[in-house]
C-alpha cells in the first residue's frame, strides 16, 4: 500500500476522532483521527505525524492522520481502517502463509450467534471455510507489543464468535496486524483486559489459530509504502486465568 503523506507536529488528540496539529508553516489546523482506541504512546504532543488529504467537499476535516513518527523514530499506523486493507493485500499476495491456498475472499460477512461481521471469509474447493478477524497492534510497553490497549467488550465478543466457528467445524483465525515498527512480538494485555486474555486462551484451546504479522514502513520524500511482510512471535502464558467469563 502506497501513500503520499504530509508531515506536521501533533498538538493534542481529543474527542477520540479529532487532533490539532501545527503545519510546517506554523499554522494550526484540526484533522480527523480514525482510531477509537486509547492510542497509548501513539499520540504524544510534539511527535511528528503524517497525514493524507481528501478533496471530498463534504468533509469537514479534509486531512486524515495516518502515521505517527515518535521520538524513537518508530513509525506507527494509527488509522485502524488500514489494518484490513493491509491484511487483504497480504492475503492476495500470498504473504499470509496459513491461507495461501485459499483463492476466494469475502469481506464483512455476517456470522455467529451474536450478530457479528467477520473481517474476511475465505473459501476454496474441498476445504473448510476460514473466518479471519483482524486486530491492529500499536501498544508498545517495555519492548513488548500488547493487545488490546483498552478494555474491549467488542473484542471479547469476536473471540466468542471465533470459538463458535471452530465448534461448527470451520477454521477460525485471529490475526494481529502489527502496525508499529518497534514491536517485534505480541502478547495479550492481561494488565489492561484480563477477561480478553482469558478468552484468548480459551479460544486457542478450542482451536482458534492466533497469528501476528508485522508491517514494514518505507518512507522516501513523503512517499510511504506500508506492507505486511513478516510473521512475529506470540508470547502467551499457558496457565489459564481463573475468571468468570459470563
Amino acid at each position: 500500500m502506497q501513500f503520499t503523506l504530509y508531515p506536521a507536529t501533533l498538538i493534542k488528540r481529543y474527542k477520540r476522532f479529532l487532533a490539532d496539529i501545527t503545519l510546517p508553516d506554523n499554522t494550526q489546523t484540526t484533522i480527523h483521527c480514525a482510531n477509537t482506541g486509547a492510542m497509548t504512546g501513539c499520540a504524544t504532543p510534539n511527535d511528528t505525524i503524517w497525514y493524507s488529504t481528501s478533496d471530498n467537499p463534504k468533509r469537514k476535516y479534509p486531512f486524515s492522520w495516518e502515521i505517527t513518527q515518535n521520538k524513537n523514530n518508530h513509525y506507527i499506523c494509527i488509522n485502524t481502517l488500514r489494518a484490513n486493507q493491509l491484511v487483504e493485500e497480504a492475503i492476495n499476495n500470498k504473504v499470509i502463509t496459513e491461507v495461501a491456498d485459499y483463492g476466494q475472499l469475502q469481506r464483512e460477512v455476517k456470522y455467529g450467534s451474536e450478530n457479528s461481521r467477520i473481517d474476511f471469509l475465505l473459501t476454496a474447493d474441498n476445504k473448510p471455510k476460514v473466518y479471519i478477524e483482524v486486530k491492529s497492534v500499536t501498544l508498545l510497553t517495555d519492548q513488548q507489543g500488547y493487545f488490546p490497549d483498552a478494555v474491549t467488550s467488542r473484542g471479547q465478543k469476536h473471540l466468542r464468535e471465533l470459538i463458535e466457528m471452530t465448534e461448527q467445524g470451520h477454521r477460525a483465525i485471529l490475526l494481529f496486524a502489527v502496525l508499529h515498527s518497534g514491536i517485534n512480538s505480541v502478547s495479550p494485555a492481561e494488565h489492561i483486559d484480563e477477561k480478553y486474555t482469558a478468552l484468548l486462551k480459551q479460544a486457542m484451546a478450542a482451536g482458534v489459530e492466533v497469528i501476528a504479522y508485522k508491517a514494514k514502513f518505507t518512507e522516501n520524500d513523503a512517499k510511504f509504502t506500508v506492507i505486511l511482510q513478516n510473521k512475529v512471535p506470540l508470547i502467551i502464558e499457558k496457565e489459564p486465568i481463573k475468571i468468570d467469563l459470563a
